[in-house]
């Protein structure tokens, strides 16, 4: 006999709450159940004739019947296994699609029965799509509960007097809607339920059998249809609850462990069609809430937690290795920025055995080469016979240390006994010195007064912006290169000379510099000392070019063009319309680079701006410079005449 003590009241309510819609039946069907069908005889087992399909009989061919419906015939009965019981097969209607079951356990001379084990709506198997249901036709259920107190006024519980006692009383409940967690009574708990055979509504209409029409039902089985495809199935409560305690019973740690990590769903379908009136669905919206609170933080702790911290040290761990990586990139920079020394036969094959001439200058021949990673250089080849080295020394020791986008690289250097060889970076432009006399409009004003900016921050750094002051001596437009953006670049340090920085009078044994160029002090001391004023009048010589497109000294030019800057002195003095004008009037651009052009070669050094205060002067309007003193040079005699026919010699710039 069952035990009748009944479980917790929640287990109670959760065991009994069964959705009312019974799901189809799921069938396998199909070319492989034909076949089985035309293939596989029919058998017969007592009184039961002509057996089909789906049924089978244990030891047929495997193609032969539905596994779900095999039949063990035993002392001329029938036997078939659904779910944990066996059930003995008492008729099969084909047309109907039912076949009969009593339960094979229930002794038929005992006084009080109650179902040997929980009847549920029985389920073989839910692992494949073609799950087949055996599910009994009938839409009735008996649900058997002991209850802790007697039941009075609730005409569904109807007593089963040979189970009860003075503490314990056993009701059977058989309405249509006696499985809802909401008729249960508190002080019930659920003990079994087997499907009633078939039901007809009493007169009175949905009244509840008696314990003894319960038990005819019980003894004469029930009907459980044939299968046919499931598509549309939803677990109802009382299998979900079955199938938890099941799985909390079970000793396999598997099954506790995939029913605790699903509790709160559990519970959740368990309480699925109660209604949301009552206090127990509000219970069961807070526990499954609880739950869910508790599971999120028990797996933050264990999991998100350690992801957490291995996210954050594989940050740090990025984080550092950016930090090394940036170090090496400067270090390789720094390594990179330093000049090289190459052999000569990497200067060969960096030149591809000089192919590639670039130009021919005073000191050697200037070759193209290319460096691994595809970089462009321009490789000077010193001519022994010319010097004892110094522009070498001169060139490695000042532009060798210098960083600055208006000073050409020192990529790297070669000297092998006589052999030697500057490396520098490649300027695809060339020299300014082109594009300043070209007959053509090279530049717009504007273009042309950011290159003359550009070339004087170069200078400037050159004096101020390293440990020691580099003089260049030798400023003019060859010695100005272009790179792709036409960025003005210092180049040529043949000539430099590297003094400390609190030195003022540089002491020079030899005139420097190009003819045109040259300041009067280092021709002659009379005019003052040598100094950083000095590349401050090449500067201005240089600007001056620039600014009319036309040489300062030319040997074959007529005497009003000999002394261009006396003349470009008297013309901007008397505001008229000249050589470097146009004949509209003169462009403010060009005004000024004029205006600082003459600042910039006073005779006498000390009157001379600093190269800062170039720098501040190209920055500024014309309206905010004043006129130089007159120049030395510039006296009357030496003035031309306005003839307004040099007009057509000089280029006219446009902005």
């Amino acid at each position: 006999m069952m035990n009748s003590v009944a479980f917790p009241h929640s287990v109670i309510l959760l065991a009994l709450a069964i959705s009312s819609t019974l799901s189809v039946l799921l069938a396998k069907t199909g070319a492989q159940d034909t076949l089985g069908q035309a293939v596989c005889p029919s058998f017969s087992c007592g009184h039961l004739q002509d057996i089909q399909h789906p049924f089978r009989l244990r030891g047929d061919p495997p193609g032969c019947g539905l596994r779900e419906y095999e039949l063990f015939c035993s002392d001329s009965q029938a036997i078939i296994h659904i779910d944990t019981g066996r059930y003995l097969v008492t008729n099969i209607s084909y047309s109907d699609s039912v076949f009969w079951v009593v339960d094979a356990s229930l002794d038929n001379s005992t006084i009080c029965p109650i179902p040997q084990r929980n009847q549920r709506p029985y389920i073989y198997g839910l692992q494949s799509a073609n799950t087949i249901l055996l599910y009994p036709d009938s839409g009735q259920w008996a649900a058997f509960v002991s209850c802790s107190r007697m039941i009075k006024n609730n005409a569904i519980y109807r007593p089963v007097a040979c189970r009860s006692t003075n503490t314990s009383f056993v009701y059977v409940l058989t309405t249509v809607l006696s499985y809802w967690s909401k008729n249960v009574e508190p002080s019930c708990g659920y003990l079994a339920m087997t499907p009633l055979g078939s039901w007809h509504p009493r007169p009175n209409g949905f009244a509840s059998y008696d314990y003894e029409d319960v038990v005819k039902f019980m003894r004469t089985g029930f009907a459980v249809r044939f299968p046919i495809k499931l598509f549309i199935f939803s677990p109802v409560p009382v299998i979900t609850c079955s199938n938890f305690h099941e799985k909390m019973s079970s000793s396999n740690i598997l099954n506790q462990t995939s029913a605790i990590v699903g509790i709160d769903m559990h519970f959740l379908r368990c309480v699925n069609d109660h209604s949301y009136q009552t206090k127990l669905f509000w219970a069961a919206v807070v526990m499954v809430s609880t739950i869910s609170i508790v599971k999120f933080i028990i797996v933050s702790r264990l999991v998100f937690a350690p992801l957490s911290v291995l996210t954050f040290l594989a940050y740090k761990y990025w984080l550092t290795k950016i930090s090394v990586d940036a170090v090496e990139r400067f270090l390789q920079m720094q390594l990179a920025l330093a000049p090289t020394r190459y052999a000569y036969t990497d200067i060969t094959a960096i030149t591809s055995h000089f192919k590639e001439k670039l130009g021919q200058g005073g000191y050697g021949s200037v070759y193209k080469g290319v460096l691994p990673g595809d970089v462009h250089v321009a490789i000077k080849m010193l001519v022994s016979s010319m010097s004892n080295g110094e522009e070498f020394i001169s060139e490695v020791s000042s532009i060798g240390r210098i960083h600055h986008v208006n000073v050409v690289r020192l990529v790297g250097f070669c000297s092998e006994e006589m052999r030697r060889a500057l490396v520098y970076e490649y300027m695809p432009r060339g020299s300014l010195e082109k594009y300043i006399f070209s007959p053509e409009k090279s530049f717009s004003w504007d273009k042309l007064n950011q290159i003359a900016l550009g070339i004087a921050r170069g200078i400037d750094y050159l004096h101020r912006g390293c440990d020691m002051q580099i003089l260049h001596f030798d400023i003019k437009p060859h010695n100005i290169l272009l790179d792709s953006d036409f960025t003005p670049k210092i180049a040529d340090f043949g000539l430099a000379k590297l003094y400390p920085r609190d030195n003022s009078f540089l002491p020079v044994s030899a005139a420097r510099g190009t003819v045109g160029y040259i300041a009067p002090e280092m021709v002659s001391r009379s005019f003052g000392a040598i100094s950083s004023k000095s590349d401050v009048y090449s500067f201005g010589m240089l600007l001056l070019e620039m600014a009319g497109g036309r040489r300062n000294v030319d040997p074959q030019a007529s005497r009003s063009q000999t002394y261009y800057p006396s003349w470009v002195y008297n013309q901007m003095s008397r505001q008229e319309v000249g050589e470097i004008s146009e004949a509209v009037g003169i462009h403010q651009v060009e005004r000024k680079l004029c205006v600082v052009a003459l600042w910039c070669i006073q005779m006498k050094p000390d009157d001379r701006p600093a190269m800062s205060e170039v720098i501040d002067m190209l920055e500024t309007g014309i309206d905010g410079l004043e006129m130089p003193p007159e120049p030395f040079f510039c006296g009357d005699e030496f003035a031309p005449a306005a003839d307004s026919s040099v007009l057509s010699e000089i280029p006219i710039y446009t902005s």
